[in-house]
Formats: structure tokens, C-alpha cells, sequence
């Protein structure tokens, strides 16, 4: 296979598979990328970028050589690969929802060439891969292995992250038959610095799924460590830089006001369903979600008890919430910490307000807020500021010297003493 001849096409344009597209054009592939929002196609089409971690620039330069973007699933009918990146979301009851994977391979299903190779990068449970996407391509009568090569390779995108790009992120990658994988890793070895190749879809379907559930389950026991701290009067933060310098038998986590983002809140639970369908009952996934839930009402808590100490009741107090995207330096909501705080200040009647540079509207309940100025006189007036995200971009000395107490959820505040500041 040769990057000359070679013609992919990658499903889904957020931020897996925009970022993808790119990789794969500058590898030398002619490049469709297909979304099914007719705004996002045209946005792209224009030039414009529809995700943080890619410039209008990028785009622009990409199109110019080649790179097509498309809702017509009918431009895939000659392509060599197809890489699919569609959402997958929880349901309200914690299950797995893979109708965008469903729908994705349905229409592959009419229109993929014999022959080609469908790599799955969605977060799916153990099995999905074969299961929902091999059962779809196999309904017109292909072969896996034979007529149609299908793998799983996770999306390891960290968004925001300046240290490592998506292609020097090793891509893990497993076949469903080992003629799959052969086919899989020919496709992505000129794109990716590394290709780490395991012995099954299921297998790499599990590596996602430990990575974020590792994460889930630590940051789940270092926030029940913070408030255990904070009852014994003890700096965790002090506590994890003393820990951290053990060189072995120790890895730092951080607390903080709780998980945001698409992927650490929501992989755990396809684990576990998946477990349970075993009849394995799954406690550590459930314990760290339960604490790591909890953790906006524990913020909530505590700066209802600095302003009561103050003389303030919340009623009649004033608080900035500094950050509503779940992660510095990115626009990204999805399940944002931010939005239980300024829900649990505001059902304590608080007069909230909130700045991100990243997010200009927010949406609690039934209720939209806009982000507002940071300037001096806002600062001034704030009875607290809560600091929830902390953007690169945030002055936090001229915060902690404005305002007269802030309340730091991220350590945001390390190295300035000030007796206004209060850290989780």
C-alpha cells in the first residue's frame, strides 16, 4: 500500500476526526472526510476550522490540496480505508449509546468497496467492534478478513495538549482476524510515528477503556483524599508534592471540582455495563464516579462555609465563577464541572456570573448565562471568585490582588501567599 494510491476516508469531523483528516493528507493520502452536519461540511469547506486544537490556516492549506469534505457517504464507494470517529455517548441511564456508530456503519455498509479496510476509533465496549460494526458490513453478505477488513484503534487525543500531537501519540490498533490488523496497520504506518499492534479489536477495545479508568478511579480516590484533608486541617496539595518524591511506587493525581469532557466520565461506564453483562459487579468504577459526581457540591460546600465565616450569606452574595470549559485552554462543555457549581450556587440564590475567553454562553437548566468581562471592578465587587478552570491565559496574580477571596479548585494559586485565598 502507498500513500501515492492510497484513498481514505474519515467519518466524522470533531475532534478525532478532523485532526485525522489532517494527519492522513499530510501523509500523502487523498483525503474525504464525511460528517453529517451539512454546517460543519460547509464550515470546513470554507476554510474554517471546528475545533481548538486545528487552525483556520491548517484547513485552509488542506483544502487547497486536495482535502474534501463531504455529507454524501456515496464518496466512499472507492476508498481503500475508512477511519470512522463518531460520537458515543451515554444514555440518561449510564448505558452505552452506539447509535452513531450504528448509523455510521449502515451507510458504509451500502456503499464501502470490497476490499477496503474500516477502522473503528470510538470509544465502544469490549466486543462492539465485531459485534455492531462487523455484523452491519457482514449483512451484505462480506467477509471479514476477505472482503472487508474491519479494526479498532482508540482515539488518544488529548485536546489542548501542545506536547503531543496526534500523530506522535502511539496508535494502538488490533484486528478483528489477524489479516485485518495486517491490513489495518499498513493503513495507519504512514501516518503515526508508532503503531502498537495488539492481538485483537476486543483487546484494543480494552486498552481505551483501562487508560480512562485508571484515571477515573485515582482522581476518585485523591478527591476523597482532598476532603478527608480538609477535615484534618492538612494542604493536599502540600501532602501530593511531598508524596511525589518517592521515585518509585507512585504516581501523582490531582483533585479537583469534579470530571468534564467526553471521555473520563463516560469510558468507565462502558466497562462496567459490559462487565455486568458478565455478572461482574464493577465497585471501584462506581465508587470514583460516585465521589467524582459529588465533588461540584463539595466545592458548593466549602464556599458557602468561607462566606458564612465572612458574615456573607450566600443569598446575598456575589460569585465569579472563573472557567466553564472542563479543561484549560479549550471550548469544551461536555459534562463540565462548571455547570453543577453555578447550579448549586444558584439554588442557594447566590448572584453568580461567570468568565471563560473560551466560552462565550453557557447553559444551566433552563437558563443560559454569558461569560462576562474579567475587569477590576467586577473582581472588586465579587464576594468570592471561584477559580474552576485554569485557562494559560488567566492572570491569577491580579485575581488573588483584586479580589477579596478566591477559592482555588485547581492549585491555580500555588506560590502566592494571600490570606484571601482558599485552595480545595
Amino acid at each position: 500500500m502507498t500513500t501515492q494510491s492510497t484513498r481514505v476516508g474519515v467519518v466524522g469531523l470533531g475532534y478525532v476526526g478532523l485532526p485525522l483528516a489532517l494527519a492522513m493528507h499530510n501523509a500523502g493520502y487523498e483525503v474525504v472526510g464525511v460528517d453529517v452536519d451539512p454546517d460543519t461540511v460547509e464550515r470546513l469547506r470554507g476554510g474554517e476550522s471546528t475545533v481548538n486544537d486545528v487552525s483556520d490556516a491548517e484547513v485552509t492549506d488542506a483544502v487547497a490540496e486536495g482535502l474534501r469534505f463531504t455529507t454524501d457517504y456515496a464518496e466512499l464507494a472507492d476508498v481503500d480505508g475508512v477511519s470512522v470517529c463518531v460520537p458515543t455517548p451515554l444514555r440518561k441511564t449510564d448505558t452505552p449509546d452506539l447509535s452513531f456508530v450504528v448509523d455510521a456503519a449502515e451507510r458504509l455498509a451500502d456503499v464501502v468497496p470490497a476490499g477496503a479496510t474500516v477502522v473503528l476509533e470510538s470509544t465502544v465496549y469490549p466486543g462492539a467492534t465485531k459485534e455492531v460494526v462487523g455484523e452491519t458490513l457482514a449483512d451484505n453478505g462480506a467477509e471479514l478478513g476477505e472482503d472487508i477488513h474491519l479494526a479498532f484503534s482508540p482515539e488518544r487525543i488529548d485536546p489542548g495538549n501542545e506536547e503531543y500531537g496526534p500523530t506522535e501519540i502511539p496508535k494502538v490498533l488490533g484486528g478483528v482476524t489477524e489479516a485485518c490488523g495486517d491490513r489495518a496497520e499498513a493503513l495507519y504506518d504512514p501516518v503515526f510515528e508508532e503503531v502498537v499492534r495488539v492481538d485483537s479489536a476486543t483487546e484494543a477495545e480494552l486498552v481505551k477503556l483501562l487508560e480512562n479508568t485508571f484515571r477515573a478511579v485515582n482522581i476518585g480516590l485523591i478527591n476523597e483524599l482532598a476532603q478527608v484533608a480538609h477535615e484534618l486541617d492538612v494542604d493536599i496539595w502540600n501532602a501530593i508534592d511531598a508524596a511525589e518524591t518517592k521515585p518509585f511506587g507512585y504516581m501523582a493525581f490531582y483533585p479537583g471540582p469534579g470530571l468534564g469532557g467526553h471521555c473520563i466520565p463516560v469510558d468507565p461506564f462502558y466497562l462496567s455495563w459490559k462487565a455486568n453483562e458478565h455478572g461482574i459487579d464493577t465497585r471501584f468504577i462506581e465508587l470514583a464516579d460516585t465521589v467524582n459526581r459529588e465533588m461540584p457540591d463539595h466545592v458548593v460546600r466549602r464556599v458557602v462555609e468561607r462566606l458564612n465565616d465572612r458574615g456573607v450569606p450566600l443569598p446575598e452574595a456575589e460569585v465569579l465563577v472563573v472557567g466553564a470549559a472542563y479543561k484549560p485552554d479549550v471550548s469544551d462543555t461536555r459534562e463540565s464541572p462548571t455547570v453543577d457549581i453555578v447550579d448549586g450556587l444558584a439554588e442557594w440564590h447566590a448572584d453568580v456570573a461567570y468568565h471563560d475567553p473560551h466560552v462565550p454562553t453557557l447553559s444551566v437548566g433552563e437558563r443560559t448565562y454569558e461569560s462576562v468581562p474579567l475587569t477590576d471592578d467586577r473582581l472588586d465587587s465579587a464576594d468570592c471568585v471561584v477559580i474552576v478552570t485554569d485557562h494559560s491565559a488567566l492572570d491569577v496574580e491580579r485575581i488573588v490582588e483584586r479580589a477579596s477571596l478566591v477559592f482555588d479548585t485547581r492549585n491555580a494559586t500555588a506560590g502566592i501567599e494571600a490570606d484571601g485565598v482558599v485552595r480545595l
